[in-house]
């Protein structure tokens, strides 16, 4: 692989593919393989903690604010 592709996905100019990033790891005497991201997401917790973070945010101090004006929208230059 030429030094100018790696210094380009170094500096973020390029984004490797699967097997640009085998070779480079293979390179760094390392294994690539393909995992799950992340545990699967349970459903009720999501849902209790999405109710708590509702809950919070209900509880924050608010100031009210008049009603949002905009131009009419033949003014826009339309």
């Amino acid at each position: 692989m030429p030094r100018s592709v790696v210094n380009a996905y170094e500096r973020g100019n390029r984004q490797p593919g699967v097997n640009a990033l085998a070779r480079i790891a293979a390179a760094a005497n390392l294994k690539l393989e393909i995992a799950p991201a992340a545990n699967p997401v349970d459903p009720d917790r999501a849902g209790r903690l999405l109710a708590q973070v509702l809950d919070l945010a209900e509880a924050l101090p608010s100031k009210r604010r008049g009603p949002l004006s905009y131009p009419p929208l033949s003014r826009l230059g339309g």
